[in-house]
This record gives C-alpha cells, sequence and structure tokens, in this order.
C-alpha cells in the first residue's frame, strides 16, 4: 500500500474507535512518527493530509527541516532529550514529548525564557514502572506539576506513555486505563501554566485500543510508512 493509503487506512481505523468509545473523530490528532523517513516520504505524507510530524533523533530532525521536509506541518519531538540537546529542539518543536524529569524542565524553561518564547511540553509517565525506562512515575506527577509553576518557560499540555510490551490486547488495557484516570484526576488541578489537554498513548499497534481509553494524540508510525529500514539514511 501506498502512503496515501495507508494514511487513509489509519484515519478510518480511528474514525471506527472514537465511535466505538462514543466520541467524535475530531477529537483525536494524528501524529505521524517519521523517524527513518526521508523528506521525498514525508512530504507525501503531508500531501496526503498529515500535518503533525514527530522525530525521535535531534540531528536527523535538524537535517531534514533544513531540507524542507515539514514545510506547512507542524513538527514535534517525540524521543528522549537529553539535557544537552535541548537548545536544538526547543523552539524548533511545537511539542516535546518525554519530558521526563524535573531537571529536564528547569533547563527548558530557562532556555525558553533566554528566547522569550514559551514551550509546550508532555510529562512522560512510566506507566509501567519499568526500570529500563525514563519517565515519572504516576505517584510523581502533582509534584513534578507543582514543581512546574517555578518555570515560567515551559507549559504543560499533558500526559503521555508507551506501555509495557505486551501479548495481547487484554494486558495492556490497564495500563492505558490507568493512564486515563491520571490524566482526569489531574486535569481537575488547577496549576499556572499547566494544563491537561493532551493524553498522548497509542502507537501502530494499539492506538485504537488507546483511543477507548481517552487519548487524543497518537503516533503512528509504521503504520502510515510502513516498516522501516534501519540500513538506509532518511
Amino acid at each position: 500500500m501506498t502512503i496515501s493509503e495507508n494514511v487513509s487506512l489509519v484515519k478510518e481505523k480511528l474514525a471506527l474507535a472514537a465511535a466505538r468509545a462514543g466520541r467524535s473523530p475530531s477529537e483525536i490528532t494524528l501524529l505521524a512518527a517519521s523517524k527513518m523517513n526521508d523528506v521525498a516520504r514525508i512530504r507525501e505524507a503531508f500531501d496526503a493530509g498529515i500535518t503533525i510530524f514527530g522525530e525521535n533523533r535531534v540531528q536527523e530532525m535538524l537535517e531534514k527541516n533544513a531540507l524542507g521536509a515539514y514545510a506547512g506541518a507542524s513538527l514535534h519531538f517525540i524521543g528522549h532529550l537529553q539535557k544537552n540537546k535541548a537548545k536544538q529542539v526547543i523552539g524548533l518543536a511545537r511539542l516535546i514529548h518525554g519530558v521526563d524529569s524535573v531537571a529536564l524542565l528547569q533547563v527548558l524553561s530557562r532556555l525558553a525564557v533566554s528566547r522569550g518564547i514559551v514551550q509546550d511540553v508532555l510529562l512522560e509517565v512510566n506507566i509501567g514502572l519499568e526500570a529500563s525506562k525514563s519517565g515519572f512515575t504516576p505517584a510523581e506527577i502533582p509534584s513534578a506539576l507543582d514543581a512546574c509553576e517555578d518555570f515560567p518557560g515551559v507549559q504543560v499540555r499533558g500526559l503521555m506513555a508507551i506501555p509495557p510490551v505486551c501479548r495481547n490486547s487484554d494486558e495492556i488495557r490497564p495500563y492505558f486505563a490507568q493512564m486515563q484516570q491520571l490524566f482526569i484526576d489531574n486535569g481537575e488541578k488547577k496549576y499556572d501554566n499547566s494544563s491537561m489537554d493532551f493524553l498522548s498513548m497509542g502507537m501502530s499497534g494499539d492506538y485504537e485500543i488507546a483511543v477507548e481509553y481517552g487519548s487524543n494524540l497518537v503516533r503512528v508510525g509504521s503504520g502510515i510508512f510502513g516498516p522501516r529500514n534501519y540500513t538506509a539514511k532518511p
């Protein structure tokens, strides 16, 4: 299938998943995870109706941005962001996913203030409490949001999570359900520079289930671009 056909299929599946959950498809934002895809393929996805792209690697993002890959679209950074590379991402990425520590929030805020901007971010939740993954534990989210009030350069727009690898849909549902409740509970609180606008969860293999649990920002890579070729340079 072509990229255009894949985009149509993903949007159709999203609409059906939203209907099953009693939601409107307009509530759900589709992000194309474009890691390891070259400019031509990104532009093909843009022509097919994709308006938001997400990159995992700073250098790859910078190189493709210089070539006009994301012209007319919104760019998000969805990978693990090291503090020493934050200055290259801030202001370029409309939304930085996966902010995993108060220390990184502080760095982003300082850089943003120095540039006279406010950077939108999502807090990453280590919903499976996996030692191999970064992120805040669910119990740490309230204190992280409290800390954000001291960082005027960032605006927390919501939460994101990637659950542990599961064998089937029954195993992954409890993680999505826990994230949905965490999102609701913290959305009821008032913070000066935080708002629960986005619950980002769901990727190519599980975005339909994530939508059932309130996800309104899904990240689809191989479902749009096909299997990644890790031997090719984008």
